[in-house]
């Protein structure tokens, strides 16, 4: 990647938002709003799916890559010396891990939201296998067909046994055309099994400033479980947060506001971290 797309809005101490799926910021502008009295908000796009190159062709997703150009975002963004917040969600969070494990020098404090990275769980390839069978259903059935059996995944509902008849899958594949224009569809095709695939570095990972978070509508659910697990392998802090896997968008407002809490960024714009004289 040699393009930068990114958004900037509001004024204050950087936060810099990395979004899931495909990396599209759609349904971010509340949350947006919402942070952008208190923040400069720079909201990253790295395939700029939102800056003009949907329906450019995408090939498959190196979570490095993401991080690279999220490292060099900040570059753009911040004055030497300073560090800056961040907030990865969904695909964005496991970026935001890689970011923190390898240019901790540039951040703050980084809030990590329902990371897929379930690798790090004890029957992790047992999760890792059900994200290849979303991609595989995407391939063979569509959208809607990959959709369900995520949510199945997501929430830890049962498979068939293995002497049970799976249904047949219901749906028609997307033409290439159609994929391309469609953030979720290229998010199932070229970002879903490498972003769930990476190993976060644990051990990088400790002693850095970083929440793992959830939402609270997860609880009992895989990322849920993940990111708890996470927490405590590297012995970060774990926050829960209002609504569930999207609730960046569900709940703009609270989220922003437990947000700040998290970061412990105060109502006059003073930092309360213990991290921020580092």
């Amino acid at each position: 990647m040699t393009d930068l797309y990114y958004d900037v809005h509001g004024s204050g101490p950087v936060l810099l938002i990395i979004p899931g799926g495909a990396g599209h910021p759609m349904g971010l502008g509340p949350l947006t709003e919402a942070l952008a009295g208190r923040f400069t908000v720079v909201v990253h796009d790295p395939l700029g799916l939102a800056h003009g190159r949907l329906g450019s062709p995408v090939d498959d997703q190196r979570v490095e890559d993401w991080s690279d150009s999220a490292r060099r975002v900040l570059d753009s963004v911040l004055a030497d010396g300073d560090t800056a917040y961040v907030l990865g969600t969904s695909a964005g969070a496991v970026v935001a891990l890689d970011l923190l494990a390898r240019h901790r020098q540039r951040l703050r404090h980084v809030v990590a939201h329902e990371p897929p990275c379930v690798g790090v769980l004890p029957d992790g390839h047992r999760h890792r296998a059900m994200f290849r069978e979303v991609a595989d259903t995407y391939r063979a059935a569509g959208l809607r067909a990959a959709a369900a059996r995520m949510t199945a995944g997501l929430t830890d509902q049962p498979a068939p046994a293995a002497e049970a008849p799976r249904p047949p899958l219901v749906g028609q594949p997307l033409t290439r055309e159609e994929e391309l224009g469609n953030p979720m569809a290229l998010s199932l095709a070229h970002v879903l099994v490498p972003f769930t695939s990476y190993d976060p570095d644990l051990t990088a990972l400790a002693s850095t400033p970083l929440t793992l978070a959830a939402g609270s509508d997860s609880r009992g659910q895989l990322l849920y479980r993940t990111a708890e697990f996470t927490a405590r392998r590297t012995g970060a802090a774990f926050a829960e947060f209002p609504g569930g896997h999207l609730g960046v968008a569900q709940h703009p407002d609270a989220f922003a506001e437990h947000l700040v809490g998290v970061v412990g960024f105060g109502e006059r714009g003073h930092d309360r971290s213990p991290t921020a004289s580092a």
